[in-house]
């Protein structure tokens, strides 16, 4: 057990040391596109940070927290030494290798390409190919997960999959159908071009290849939160969750409805007709449903530690709750931003509508409200779970992890709502420098400002985050620290459905609904004319 503890503190530091340059370089973009001066006003500087920041927070960071989370659920929740611990190091080493090959091209200029994978222009083939270390680093997790999983079925038959490792299975799946998009575009595209072994590339077809990864990344960012949200928070807050079977269709809908859904954000491509873009966009409003279920399952779990903490009336419970604890704030305060998120995710997926915020500020504040907003501010709450756990140590203290999260809420609302309101004024998203001089950008300049401002408050807070964690490390050892306690449901069950208990007529409805979402918009490209063309390397010029 004390191995599984530094092997899962090695993957969460990996991540949260990765977590806090990519925010530094976020604020400095951020500078660079407002009216105030910034430091190195270079646009090459730009878009070399923001090919670095989009890829430590799209694929490293989330990557590396999800693992190392991953393995102290798989052994506390199981309560069994982790088996396969060999293989995790490895991939552990893989991954870190792959973050720092990706990085240093990038560093030098070489890559920058943004994190979107979108041909024809590309970087060096040591950023594409440090990246799918990154992902193949990760596949050695899926591996030990399932191993674990099932070890632990077979030494108890019949009985139900604690509902954190239950969870944290479904993600590890999902992350494995998510990345094969990314990696064919990259294996079968990208990299022979790069590599000169071919001279022209298809963008049409790598660009729906990447559209496989492109959304259903985010459920994969999105479910170490809403494992927390499950299995930690209701125990924090002296209840006890609403719902187990509520619990276990929620991640099983994520798994199902995460992957054919991505081509909506291809609407304005002209590879793809409207039918099969309308049939991806119908499938992306099916992926709200575990969210609605996830607001009613944690608001009544909320509720039933409220009134056990003595809470009366309509919304007495509300006042009972225990919000001086990390975890319970954290989840409240993720629940308010993922509304709002959540709404734009609405419009975005809309066929309709999706055209009138296309490639503006509004894109950009979608993502950031729903991934910085309301899946990391649950990342922190789960740190300073873990932390005194793994380290043996107590957490330096509570109400300053309080204070850093309220900053973190009130630093991303002041950063996202702006540029909802820019974007719908039509400011264009991926521009280094505007002229406000231009009466047209002008009218958004307050915006961008009030934004910087949220910007700041975001990196504040992640230095306090720091911090704390930094001085808990090094505090004295406890004499005893409990052990991580996942919630009991109100009726736990004694045993469950085998639907609700494992994962393989799922993965066959994901296959199909993969089939019938996918198999022509890319099988089209192989019996259609050639769309192959010259590619832009930045480190080859145009291919030829």
């Amino acid at each position: 057990m004390e191995r599984s503890r530094v092997l899962s503190l090695a993957h969460l530091w990996t991540a949260f040391l990765c977590f806090l340059p990519a925010v530094g370089l976020g604020f400095w973009q951020m500078l660079m596109r407002s009216p105030l001066p910034a430091p190195v006003d270079d646009p090459n500087t730009y878009y070399a940070s923001v090919t670095a920041h989009g890829s430590i927070m799209a694929y490293v960071f989330p990557t590396f927290f999800a693992m190392g989370f991953g393995y102290a659920i798989a052994t506390s929740a199981l309560g069994r030494p982790l088996q396969g611990e060999k293989w995790a190091w490895v991939g552990y080493a893989l991954s870190l290798i792959g973050t720092v090959m990706a990085l240093v091209p990038v560093a030098a200029g070489r890559a920058s390409v943004l994190y979107t994978f979108y041909p024809p222009l590309l970087g060096s083939p040591w950023y594409y190919l440090g990246l799918a270390l990154v992902i193949i680093g990760s596949y050695f997790w899926i591996a030990v997960m399932l191993v674990n999983f099932r070890a632990w079925k077979r030494e108890n038959p019949g009985k139900p999959v604690p509902l954190a490792m239950f969870a944290i299975t479904a993600c590890a799946l999902l992350w494995g159908w998510t990345a094969l998009g990314a990696v064919s575009e990259v294996l079968f595209q990208i990299l022979p071009v790069t590599f000169g072994w071919r001279h022209t590339i298809d963008a049409g077809l790598a660009r729906t290849l990447f559209s496989v990864t492109l959304h259903a990344i985010v459920y994969f960012w999105l479910i170490p939160a809403y494992i927390a949200y499950y299995t930690l928070m209701p125990q924090a807050a002296g209840g006890r969750l609403y719902s187990d079977t509520m619990g276990r269709i929620t991640f099983i809908l994520f798994l199902v409805f995460s992957i054919p859904v991505g081509l909506h954000h291809l609407f304005m491509d002209p590879e793809h007709g409207a039918g099969f873009k309308f049939v991806q966009s119908v499938l992306t409003f099916m992926v709200a449903l575990p969210t609605l279920l996830t607001v009613f399952t944690i608001t009544a779990s909320l509720e039933i530690a409220g009134r056990v903490r003595g809470g009366k009336g309509l919304f007495g419970w509300i006042r009972a709750l225990p919000w001086d604890e990390p975890m319970v704030l954290a989840v409240g305060l993720s629940l308010l931003l993922l509304g709002p998120g959540g709404f734009g995710g609405l419009i975005n997926m809309s066929y309709a509508m999706n055209a009138m915020i296309h490639n503006t500020s509004w894109v950009t504040a979608h993502f950031h409200l729903i991934f910085g907003g309301a899946v990391v501010i649950v990342y922190f709450a789960i740190a300073y779970e873990l932390w005194p756990r793994l380290t043996g140590r107590p957490l330096l203290s509570k109400r300053l992890a309080d204070i850093q999260l309220w900053l973190w809420f009130w630093g991303i609302l002041i950063t996202t709502v702006p540029w909802h309101i820019a974007g719908l004024m039509g400011q264009p998203r991926r521009y280094a420098i505007f002229d406000y001089s231009d009466p047209v950008a002008a009218k958004t300049a307050v915006l961008v400002i009030l934004s910087v401002i949220g910007g700041c408050i975001v990196l504040i807070s992640v230095l306090l985050f720091f911090y704390v964690l930094v001085r808990s490390s090094f505090a004295p050892v406890a004499e005893s620290i409990p052990p991580i306690r996942y919630a009991l449901s109100v009726n736990p069950p004694a045993t469950v459905p085998s639907l609700l208990n494992g994962f393989g007529l799922w993965n066959v409805i994901l296959l199909a609904l993969v089939v019938i979402a996918y198999g022509y918009p890319i099988g089209q490209f192989f019996f259609l004319h050639n769309q192959d063309a010259p590619a832009y390397s930045l480190t080859r010029g145009i291919t030829k």
